[in-house]
């Protein structure tokens, strides 16, 4: 109980603290730009309603949740491929390097033309952006796989699938699950880039439309709502890999704790 309540407090001190700065700073302000924080909180219920939340927010989520999805098994797919086959890698690299220095929010026009500007266009955004850490995590993970365990999967005849599933891929899922965290980041800043081009909904179209009529406190509540999305996505994540990696941090403890 005690390891938990100190856990807790050690989350929530950082944002307590600027949370507390931010209202004491700006708590007399009458900057039309710069609105108090308790202004904001006000303003937060009225203009998020279960309404706006359906038609804005949910949108946002799913798109978000289908261009990581893509990018995961794109990314993974040909990360493991690549880290694999020592050849494929050496052709392969000049272009991953080329392509991954290109900024995503560049292609939002060249992706438009061919995708349109509808959902498709927006999921190929984030999927074009996460797939980066994904795939680049994955190489490097499928290329440190323990060689003494590939041969001794290899001398009890496990091959194939089951090589790949039981020892390529498992090895590999921590870096992966690294490049997973990276990309989730890489999209929630990509969703609202690609909303803000010929959108009709979502948060990012939402926030822009409060700030081209000078509401400014909604405009606030988006960027508050947009934060308080990420830190959720985040817990959601760490949840999960704490779940399908239980094994490599049940290791990782025993290994801290022996002498």
């Amino acid at each position: 109980m005690r390891h938990v309540l100190l856990r807790l407090v050690s989350v929530l001190a950082l944002p307590t603290v600027l949370v507390v700065v931010w209202w004491v700073a700006s708590d007399g302000s009458t900057n039309v730009y710069w609105p108090p924080l308790r202004t904001i909180l006000e303003t937060f219920p009225e203009v998020w309603t279960g309404e706006r939340l359906r038609t804005d927010v949910l949108p946002s989520v799913l798109r978000l949740a289908g261009g990581c999805a893509a990018a995961a098994v794109v990314g993974v797919a040909l990360g493991t491929v690549i880290g694999s086959y020592r050849r494929v890698r050496a052709v392969c690299e000049p272009v991953l390097e080329f392509l991954r220095a290109v900024p995503p929010p560049v292609l939002v026009p060249v992706i438009m033309l061919f995708a349109g500007i509808g959902d498709t266009m927006k999921v190929t955004v984030i999927a074009s952006g996460c797939v980066w850490p994904i795939l680049l995590n994955t190489v490097e993970g499928v290329r440190a796989v323990d060689p003494v365990m590939a041969e001794t999967a290899r001398s009890y005849g496990i091959t194939g699938v089951a090589r790949l599933r039981s020892v390529v891929l498992r090895s590999a899922s921590p870096q992966i699950f690294a490049g997973l965290r990276q990309a989730l980041s890489i999209g929630i800043i990509l969703m609202v880039i690609s909303e803000m081009f010929a959108a009709s909904n979502g948060l990012g179209f939402t926030i822009v439309q409060f700030q081209r009529g000078f509401a400014i406190p909604d405009m606030w509540t988006g960027t508050l709502l947009l934060g308080l999305l990420g830190f959720v996505l985040s817990v959601v994540f760490q949840l999960v890999e704490r779940r399908a990696l239980g094994w490599y941090h049940g290791l990782r403890a025993a290994t801290r704790r022996s002498p």
